[in-house]
């Protein structure tokens, strides 16, 4: 039931969003702001460039989950102590606000563009004999994985600029990858980059900074991308960043000395690895301490998040992973077994109270 005077605005309908935008939607009214009509299920995008109908599952309109509130496509361009004022005009006032807009991606507006997006990455997969992935973290890897386990016979060239892949996570789970690779015949060169500037659409001769020349029809770039809160340093929450442009939250997950304003995943400064399930992890803390307010009790009441330790799953290809847990890291089958089958996509549709195994239409 709708609680009048409780408007909760949420920015960025991402991993971590739609889980409040899903969960508040019938206890308070609630208005989510994305630029894009749909919630992604972004550690399958990878797999979606290999089986694009991989994607019909993991592209969700933003309505399938959240049908009892106001949707704006659109990005936030300032925020004041009372609304939001987004690019196509719109002032939406606000009694609570969660900032949950990740890293800048930009991606195309409607699911059906973003399903043929990755129709288009497929085909330039299938179309290539050699293929160039220029950055050795998560998606690089990953992306390394699909392709050298659904496409064995396409030449394979991952280059990667430190000194090992997976710098995010421990030396022993970037080292199994690294064998791994090897074992499905990708070419890993390390320590080295690849300047994209010099490079021109239709040549396939690309040139690392040691010197090396790569042949490859094509490449696709994996590498990290940049905060979406350059925007919030023109705002009223412009010193409450930190100076990597993260936003800085205490133990409730409120922005620091506000008590009407949460922030979530990627953009937050939590000291941990940032992950989708971890995002969703801090999205329901939220949503408890949002219903506690909502429901006027004291804020003793209110959950704390604390930072988990380094774990980690990578998937490589459809049967194996590596995963680091905190005393252990292990690679092959009983990883992949946990992850790499469905990517927990049907665990995660269950969770936005959709079913599991339906493709939208």
């Amino acid at each position: 039931m709708e609680i009048d005077g409780n408007r909760v605005v949420i920015l960025g309908g991402g991993v971590a969003g739609s889980v409040v935008a899903k969960s508040l939607q019938f206890h308070a009214h609630v208005t989510l702001v994305d630029p894009k009509e749909y919630f992604e299920i972004t550690w399958a995008s990878l797999r979606s460039m290999v089986e694009p109908s991989f994607a019909e599952r993991s592209v969700i309109n933003h309505r399938d989950y959240f049908t009892n509130g106001d949707i704006v496509t659109s990005n936030a361009v300032n925020v004041t102590e009372t609304e939001v004022l987004t690019a196509d005009g719109h002032r939406i006032g606000y009694d609570y606000l969660v900032i949950a807009t990740g890293h800048a991606d930009p991606l195309p507006k409607s699911r059906r563009e973003r399903l043929n997006q990755f129709k288009e990455d497929n085909q330039k997969i299938k179309s290539a004999q050699s293929i160039l992935i220029i950055g050795g973290g998560p998606t690089g890897v990953e992306l390394a994985g699909e392709i050298a386990v659904d496409f064995p016979d396409k030449k394979l060239t991952l280059v990667h600029k430190g000194a090992r892949l997976l710098e995010f996570i421990g030396a022993k789970a970037g080292d199994k990858t690294l064998n791994w690779l090897k074992s499905k015949n990708v070419v890993v060169k390390l320590e080295q980059s690849v300047d994209l500037n010099a490079f021109t659409d239709g040549q396939k001769i690309y040139q690392t900074s040691n010197g090396e020349t790569i042949e490859a029809d094509c490449h696709f770039l994996c590498i990290g991308k940049p905060l979406a809160s350059a925007w919030l340093k023109e705002t009223v929450l412009k010193n409450d960043l930190d100076g990597q442009g993260r936003i800085k939250v205490d133990e409730k997950l409120r922005v620091k000395g506000r008590d009407n304003i949460f922030a979530i995943g990627d953009i937050t400064d939590i000291p941990e690895i940032k992950q989708g399930f971890l995002a969703q992890q801090q999205a329901e803390v939220v949503v408890k301490n949002l219903k506690v307010i909502l429901e006027g009790g004291r804020e003793c009441r209110m959950e704390t998040y604390k930072p988990h330790s380094a774990i980690a799953i990578v998937s490589l290809g459809r049967k194996d992973a590596v995963a680091q847990l905190p005393f252990l890291t292990i690679g092959g089958r009983i990883p992949g077994f946990i992850k790499s089958g469905d990517l927990f996509v049907g665990k995660t549709r269950k969770q936005m109270g959709l079913n599991p195994d339906i493709v939208q239409a």
